[in-house]
């Protein structure tokens, strides 16, 4: 008999969940790249990728209540779609997410960084280190981290209002980024690409169905209050950036770089370094749970869905996932990760949506013009990204499914 998670995660545990797997990275580092295309545009990104986030939200919530297992649409496309499709779903997964974890790691690292004035390559060294100490954190156990995340949410949310506060108050800034530049649909699009990630945290809810209790109920509920809480944040501080109107955003842009010296801008700084370490913490528990789902199914080595004995963690599924995660932050580059965590998360919400649509009508509590809005957006916005990234994605899509092809011909003889 399969190994099932204890139901142990209320409406504010999920929320909490989905507040840290989101406000991190995406609040203090990806606004800044979209800036960077977007320009004066970026609060228009901001609310288009909130829409498109929001109709993969409700494709979630939609599949998640009818289906409560952990991993997400990897579960979903086997059960509503097809194996390959499914295979695809979790594979991509782990390469999104464990890729804009190692950009939270890197980040982390390089804020660090800053105050020790050590060497470029330490980034890298501080970057493993948090992830082993968060892994180490995550075999703990579920609630313990739990706690911990509780935590790191109120101080990230508290130090982004600072920084909106800091900027209304501070000089506006007479430079334009943008004054000179036409409006450029493909620099705007590529911006919302780049932005939905900041969204998608929304998924780890998703990737708990089985660790949630009522499901059907919390689980749609804590999506909707974590997307509200999060568009609110992130047009502020998308609006406090324009403020600044800073000339040049580089591929390590961090919001503290716009700030004077000071006790504010040290708290903002200890607040986005904390964040980005919840976000790690909460996307290594979401990966794991989809290794787990699919060494359950035989997609990777069963030994991998193993639990502990409390049944509150899968340490091998999890090391394995911190394996990934360290192995893309050896790599290095702020940016770069977050850029190819763009593309495979909008192909991963394509196969939600897909999913979506093959739920029957009796069990339906959305329209299914919500699910075809986020296939189209999805699929509209991943070929708006560097083509470079693009080649990468199918690459990993390619080798992906040749594994998947040989573990589905070797279990069926």
């Amino acid at each position: 008999m399969t190994q099932q998670l204890v139901r142990s995660t209320s409406l504010t545990g999920a929320v909490i969940l989905g507040l840290g797997s989101i406000i991190g990275t995406g609040a203090f580092v990806s606004v800044g790249f979209g800036y960077a295309l977007a320009g004066e545009w970026l609060l228009y990104a901001i609310v288009l990728a909130a829409f498109i986030a929001l109709c993969n939200g409700l494709s979630s919530a939609q599949l998640a209540a009818i289906h409560p297992v952990s991993g997400g649409t990897y579960e979903y496309g086997y059960k509503f779609l097809n194996h390959d499709l499914g295979f695809i779903a979790g594979w991509f997964f782990i390469a999104a997410k464990s890729a804009s974890a190692a950009a939270a790691a890197l980040a982390s690292a390089w804020l660090v960084n800053q105050y020790l004035a050590w060497p470029e390559w330490a980034v890298v060294l501080l970057a493993v280190s948090f992830l082993i100490f968060i892994t180490l954190l995550v075999l703990a156990g579920l609630r313990r981290s739990n706690q911990v995340n509780a935590l790191l949410v109120g101080l990230a949310i508290a130090a982004l209002l600072t920084f909106v506060v800091w900027s209304a108050q501070a000089p506006r800034s007479t430079a334009s980024y943008s004054e000179d530049l036409a409006f450029n649909l493909k620099d705007f699009l590529a911006a919302a690409a780049l932005l939905f990630v900041a969204y998608t945290g929304y998924g780890r809810i998703a990737t708990m169905g089985e660790e949630v209790r009522e499901p059907r109920r919390i689980i749609p509920r804590a999506i909707v209050l974590t997307m509200v809480v999060v568009s609110v944040l992130y047009l502020a501080v998308a609006w406090a950036l324009l403020q600044r109107n800073p000339l040049y955003i580089g591929e390590d842009f961090i919001l503290t770089q716009l700030m004077t010296p000071g006790l504010t801008r040290d708290f903002v700084f200890v607040g986005a370094i904390l964040a980005m370490l919840g976000v790690t913490l909460n996307l290594l528990l979401g990966v794991s749970r989809v290794v787990l789902a699919m060494a359950r199914r035989g997609d990777l080595p069963r030994s991998w869905a193993n639990l502990n004995v409390t049944r509150t963690a899968a340490p091998k599924a999890t090391m394995v996932t911190a394996l990934v995660m360290i192995g893309i932050a050896a790599l290095g580059g702020i940016r770069l990760a977050w850029t190819f965590s763009a593309f495979t998360v909008l192909i991963y919400y394509s196969i939600t949506n897909l999913a979506a649509l093959q739920v029957q009508h009796e069990q339906r509590f959305i329209g299914k013009i919500w699910s075809v809005l986020g296939l189209v957006g999805c699929i509209s916005l991943a070929a708006m990204l560097d083509v470079n990234t693009v080649f990468v994605g199918l690459l990993v899509l390619v080798v992906g499914l040749a594994w998947h092809r040989y573990r589905f011909r070797s279990q069926r003889t």
